[in-house]
């Protein structure tokens, strides 16, 4: 059936209606309260169309259409599908993840995870946690608060000694017998599990209690370990800022655009704080004149609200369509009414204007190449890989070798967000022969901390890894033997058959979880510098090697050329080819004049076998 023929027979009903290029790629997708009118308008040659509406209208080939019973219906069809097929017409949120949360496994032994996937497991999740680092923080907070187990094995107390986690006291070692009954895990699981749900006062009561308890049972020691976690519990509800506690909670956007270009940011509201925020950019948006804010504001709201949680009030800065519908379906997710509201005066209006304002430096920023604030960048670093803390010293390590030949390794140091070109350091990789860069980058990473561990001289809060699971395997092995599994390791993947970009990040212990890298993030734009100042470290100390190889193997053909000789020459002249090119007069003031004109000679005579 062509096309001219589905039109015809298009039905007034609403619903959801699919455009396709040629090859049968779904290249838009719309919603409307009258598909036949709708769909029609794109095919109307009288209609003045923008740019992009009509490029897209060039690459219709098919359409399809779906009808539904009612608008709601037809709000979250064009959801599901956009989110799925991420047509190339559309407006797309690309930072399209969840929240995360912790969850509470349902195990004899129960330990506490991140994650960001809701699944009926019968398993206690609590959440969202915004910004995404507080999940981290707070994991870390209960791993050596309660100190339940990280571990995956199966806890049956027949192992004969714990791990190193038990002896960090990050882990109550349920198992080896004797150490910890399984009644006493789980008072240590139940007492997390009300910190969590965000009972921190009856959980400070319930470990007063305890503590005195224990006190007047002279049992001082236990005293102490209830009395530090009464603290701590009393601390943590002073910043704990989860949204499932939270009486009133807010999302506020506002945006800058300026041609086809636009900064859209994200506040979050918890407890009446801000405590997150999110950026969103586009570059390809339609121009001025046919730019239509409302329908763009209403495909980011529905978009975004496609995640796991919903907040009850949002505000944005003006009305759009489908406002009231979209409030329906999200007070139906939510199970209490949610308000969109576009406020006009008031408190409500100024936070409004402060998250526009907020989004026009972060436009200036990201398309006007303003030079950017270096903790700002390293903070938003932080979100991205969900570090429990702010990045101050990153490590990057990279392999460079020929077919397995002057193997070595360039190491960076970052700190503050700048290069500390003093702190670098080259390897020349010792116990590996052949091409072999995962043994290489177990090697180099060994031997850099475990020097900086003898010597007693800071670590890195962060360490880059130039490679994939290969390469970030091997140096969390190396970094296992050195028992410093708590300084993250993140792998910097490079697409097939590309040597400058990235691809995308892999964090280790995460690598289900690939981050896609964004090349416009100021953030990844550091980690890109990084990686290629990285890289030329070690490809400039590969290039060395080779040259003095090369020049040594050159020069050992003339007799009396030895060693200090050799070098005095690559001292003073820099490079075999400039060596090559000297006269005697040149040579002379460093091997004396008989040496010199053996040298001189040597060359000259290659130079006329090659013209020969």
């Amino acid at each position: 059936m062509t096309i001219e023929e589905k039109l015809k027979i298009l039905p007034t009903d609403s619903g959801i209606y699919i455009h396709k290029s040629a090859a049968g790629r779904i290249i838009y997708v719309g919603k409307a309260k009258n598909l036949r009118s709708r769909v029609r308008q794109y095919f109307q040659s009288s209609r003045n169309l923008d740019p992009k509406t009509r490029q897209l209208v060039k690459l219709i080939a098919d359409f399809e259409f779906i009808v539904v019973d009612n608008e709601v219906e037809a709000l979250v069809l064009e959801s599901n599908l956009i989110k799925k097929h991420k047509p190339r017409f559309n407006v797309l949120l690309k930072d399209d993840k969840s929240y995360p949360h912790l969850k509470l496994t349902n195990e004899p032994y129960p330990k506490v995870v991140v994650t960001r996937r809701i699944v009926r497991d019968g398993s206690h999740y609590y959440g969202p946690f915004l910004p995404a680092v507080l999940a981290r923080k707070t994991l870390n907070l209960v791993n050596r608060a309660f100190q339940l187990r990280t571990c995956e094995i199966e806890i049956d107390g027949k192992l004969p000694r714990p791990c190193l986690e038990y002896h960090l006291k990050r882990c109550l070692g349920p198992c080896v017998k004797g150490l910890c009954t399984q009644t006493e895990y789980q008072e240590a699981a139940a007492d997390v599990k009300i910190l969590l749900e965000g009972r921190n006062k009856e959980l400070a009561n319930t470990l007063e209690e305890r503590m005195w308890q224990y006190a007047e049972e002279n049992k001082f020691e236990l005293a102490a370990k209830y009395r530090d976690l009464h603290k701590t519990v009393l601390a943590l509800s002073e910043q704990q800022k989860m949204a499932t506690t939270a009486d009133r909670d807010v999302d506020i956007f506002g945006y800058y655009r300026e041609g086809q270009r636009l900064a859209l940011q994200l506040f979050t509201m918890r407890e009446g704080r801000i405590v997150g925020r999110r950026e969103f950019f586009w570059e390809d948006l339609p121009e001025d004149d046919t730019f239509d804010a409302s329908e763009f504001l209403g495909n980011v709201l529905l978009q975004y609200y496609s995640t796991d949680y919903v907040p009850l009030e949002i505000h944005v800065p003006h009305d759009f369509d489908d406002r009231a519908i979209f409030e329906k379906l999200l007070t139906e997710r939510r199970g209490r009414r949610v308000h969109i509201l576009d406020p006009k005066r008031g408190t409500k209006k100024s936070l409004v204007e402060l998250v526009e304002t907020n989004a026009k430096i972060a436009f200036e920023q990201r398309f006007r190449v303003l030079k950017p604030d270096g903790k700002k960048v390293l903070e938003e670093l932080q979100e991205i890989l969900e570090l429990p803390y702010f990045p101050d010293r990153i490590e990057s390590f990279d392999i460079s070798n020929i077919s397995g030949s002057e193997n070595v390794a360039g190491i960076v140091v970052f700190e503050n967000g700048k290069p500390a070109k003093g702190a670098y350091r080259r390897f020349i990789i010792k116990t590996v022969e052949g091409s072999n860069d995962f043994a290489s980058m177990h090697e180099a990473v060994f031997r850099r901390y475990r020097r900086l561990v003898d010597e007693q001289k800071p670590l890195p809060q962060l360490v880059f890894i130039d490679g994939g699971k290969g390469q970030l395997s091997a140096a969390a092995a190396a970094m296992q033997a050195l028992d410093l599994e708590q300084i993250m390791l993140v792998g910097l993947v490079k697409p097939p058959k590309r040597h400058s970009d990235i691809s995308h990040l892999l964090v280790h212990g995460r690598e289900d979880q690939p981050i896609p890298f964004d090349k416009h993030s100021l953030a990844f734009r550091m980690i890109l510098q990084i990686r290629e100042e990285t890289h030329k470290t070690a490809v400039e100390f590969h290039r060395k090697r080779r040259e003095k190889r090369d020049f040594s193997s050159e020069l050992s053909e003339i007799p009396g050329i030895g060693e200090k000789r050799k070098l005095r020459l690559l001292k003073n002249l820099g490079s075999i080819e400039r060596i090559a090119k000297a006269s005697v007069e040149e040579l002379r003031p460093f091997v004396g004049p008989k040496a010199a004109a053996e040298i001189a000679a040597h060359f000259e005579n290659q130079r006329r076998i090659t013209a020969a």
